[in-house]
């Protein structure tokens, strides 16, 4: 009987020192950038994946990226390697990015977008909201597939998130070139102030599409 409340003494004081591990406080944060600018993705559509090495139980750290193309995490300070995932609007790159958290440290992450968005412009003129833009090429493997506008009423406007969007295919954009495409304003949203407007462009082969920055458009 002693013997066994020696061991159970033992285990609740292991427990006890397990549970009192400080818990992490240095903040990693950055965007995902090409050429110093932020890449426009889908809220929490795409995410990097950080790796530590040196532990026991080695796990991924999923990292989610805001549609502005910024991210965050919450870590213990270390090295770390950080993955760039397939399926997002840039190049695979297979190779990792080392990056050493000491306190609050900011990363920007370096991709090749397949295509972006140049000259956005939004403007509302009777029902519909019209937007003019270019599309530039970047990858020189990459293949247009769609330009979309999509319209919402809040800020979070994508893919998954809009009121109304409208398609225009790669037959009809001319890389380089103004391009123009209105969509109308469904009657959801025919009381509303205002919308926010976004243009989506994807690739070919991959789902995700790469998005400009969400503008607020003045409907009354």
């Amino acid at each position: 009987m002693k013997n066994i409340l020696f061991v159970f003494s033992i285990l609740m004081f292991v427990g006890c020192e397990y549970d009192n591990y400080d818990p992490p406080t240095s903040i990693l944060s950055g965007k995902v950038v090409w050429q110093n600018e932020p890449i426009g993705v889908r809220s929490t559509g795409t995410r990097l994946e950080l790796w530590q090495d040196g532990y026991a139980l080695r796990a991924k750290i999923d990292v989610y990226i805001d549609q502005d193309g910024s991210f965050s995490a919450c870590l213990f300070d270390g090295n770390y390697k950080l993955v760039r995932l397939a399926g997002a609007p840039w190049e695979n790159q297979t190779d990792t990015l080392p990056v050493t958290v000491k306190g609050n440290t900011v990363v920007d992450v370096p991709v090749t977008p397949y295509f972006v968005v140049r000259n956005a412009s939004f403007n509302h003129s009777g029902s519909s909201v019209t937007a003019t833009f270019t599309i530039e090429k970047v990858s020189a493997t990459a293949t247009l597939s769609l330009a979309r506008l999509y319209i919402g009423k809040t800020i979070i406007t994508d893919q998954n998130n809009n009121a109304a969007n409208v398609t225009l295919n790669a037959s009809d954009i001319s890389l380089g070139q103004s391009a123009t495409i209105s969509v109308d304003v469904p009657s959801s949203l025919a009381s509303a102030d205002y919308v926010f407007a976004r243009i989506g462009v994807q690739t070919s082969g991959v789902g995700e599409l790469y998005y400009t920055a969400p503008q607020k458009i003045q409907l009354k």
